[in-house]
Parts: structure tokens; sequence; C-alpha cells
């Protein structure tokens, strides 16, 4: 009894979740892994160790680099636009305008929407006779007209447009509860000094919400890692593999090819450049919360 303080305290309650972890997500990781030393096909009896061959296959094939380039255009894509934006409308909410919540739902909206929804209307609206280019002739502009997702110059844009807009929304509501944070009387202080709208955001809003940045990066990194709903719906990774990311590569190798050893060495591939991105990410908070 009297070594009983000893007993570290706790354990009975992250027991649960410990073993959850470790009994489903690392095994599991720890699998893939295996399984990415396999030639086989996912249902078959039987399997052939083929070592490293599924990776050195992922570095030469053509495909698989088409889908990292995506991501990373994805990536600065949508990060500029959706912080952009949600940071101009945030700042705009703080205006106290008319109906303020009102905007606040309808630019909120389209983040609870599901892609199963929203994929056929922009399929339509993108599409060679459909709303955008009807738009584009109205005006005279016909010559801007074009099948936007059946042509490999255009696919890639049309689909991280539909992304930014299905995520705008959340970097609006983050980066206003942000905005809410700074004090009134630094702002005030500014005006008093001269500062204008303008100065405002720039020199105090900004660096007030630089966390929020960060974070909306690290969210951003996630997404576009594990994007799959949005391309495949509208383009299923086409035209020729135009709009293809890691996820509908996986997919396809793996359900449609039944490739299931070569998809779990995409699958370890990706989960390392998850892990590269997050350390990197979180790198970057740490030397900016010491800055600050």
């Amino acid at each position: 009894m009297r070594f009983r303080h000893l007993r570290p305290q706790g354990y009975t309650w992250i027991l649960p979740a410990f073993l959850l972890s470790v009994g489903l997500i690392y095994y599991a990781v720890g699998y893939t892994g295996y399984m990415s030393t396999l030639d086989w096909n996912g249902t078959s009896p039987t399997s052939t160790s083929v070592g490293a061959a599924n990776y050195e296959r992922a570095f030469g094939d053509p495909i698989f680099w088409r889908a990292i380039r995506n991501t990373a255009i994805a990536f600065v894509f949508t990060f500029v636009l959706q912080t952009g934006l949600g940071f101009l409308f945030a700042a705009m909410l703080h205006s106290r305008p008319r109906a303020g919540n009102v905007y606040k739902v309808v630019l909120f909206l389209p983040v609870v929407l599901a892609p199963a929804i929203t994929a056929p209307v922009f399929r339509q609206i993108f599409a060679p006779d459909g709303q955008l280019n009807q738009f584009l002739r109205a005006v005279g502009l016909d010559g801007l007209a074009q099948p936007w997702l059946a042509q490999t110059s255009t696919a890639l844009w049309a689909v991280l447009v539909i992304m930014v807009w299905h995520g705008t929304g959340l970097a609006v509501i983050l980066y206003f509860a942000a905005m809410s944070q700074i004090d009134p009387e630094t702002l005030e202080a500014a005006e008093v000094d001269g500062a204008g709208n303008l100065r405002k955001l720039v020199s105090i809003i900004g660096p007030g919400v630089r966390g929020t940045t960060i974070a909306l990066a690290t969210l951003t990194a996630i997404g576009v890692l594990k994007i799959f709903d949005i391309p495949y719906l509208v383009t299923v990774g086409g035209p020729n593999f135009a709009t293809e990311f890691l996820g509908i590569m996986i997919y396809r190798t793996s359900i449609l090819l039944g490739q299931v050893g070569y998809a779990s060495a995409i699958s370890i591939l990706m989960l390392v450049l998850a892990i590269v991105m997050g350390v990197v990410l979180n790198v970057r908070r740490g030397r900016d919360g010491k800055g600050a």
C-alpha cells in the first residue's frame, strides 16, 4: 500500500483509446506496409513477395508523379485562394453589415453540402453547353467558351475551383473567430494614430490571426492528400489523368485493377508525404510561436 502513490494515474481512462489506436490504426498501417511488398490481387489465397518492387514501380510511374504534381498544385491554389477569400470575407463580416448572420450561413453552406450533391451541378455548369459557356457567349466572350472538363488544360483548374468553393466557408468562420479575439482597444489606438482600414488589416489583424493561417495550411494539406470525392465525381480523374490524385489512384489501382500490393505501396508513400508535410508545418508553427 505504501507504494500505491507511485502507480501512474489515468491509465484506466486512456487505455481504451490506446488499444483502439494501436489495434486498428497502427495495425492497419503495419499490415498495409506488409501488403506493399506483395504481388497480390486482394482476393487470391496466394501472393508473391516482391520486396521493394512496388515502390520502384511507383517511382517510375508517370501517373504517380502526375498525382503528386496535382496534389502540390491543389495545395498552393486552394490554400492561397481559401485563406485570401476567407480573410477578406471575415474582415467584411466584422464590419457588421446588415444581415451578417445570413451572409455567414451562405458562405458556410458549401462546407456542409455533400460533394455527391454538388458534383452533378458543377458538371452541368462546366459542360460544353453549360451555364458558364452560355454566360460567356451572352457577354460576347465566345472565344473563352470551351469544354472545361473534357480537356487536360482546363480540367484540373475547374476541379480546383470547386474545391475552393467547398472550403472557403470554413476559412471564413475560423478567421472570423480569430479576429474576434483581437483586443478592440488596439484597433482603436491604431485609428487614433491615423491608421486606415488597410493599415489595420496588414499590421494588426494579419499578424493577430497568423496562428489560424498556419492551422488552415495544415487542414489544407490534409484535405488535398486525402481528396477523392470531388475530382472522382466530377471527372473520374480524367481526362488522360489530368485530375488524378493519390486517393483516386489508390482506388483505381486496388479496386478496379486488382493490384492491391501496388496500391498499398502508394498508400505508404502517401503516409510518408503526410508525415513530412505535418512536420514541416508544425516546425513552421513553432517558429512563428517563438517569434510572437
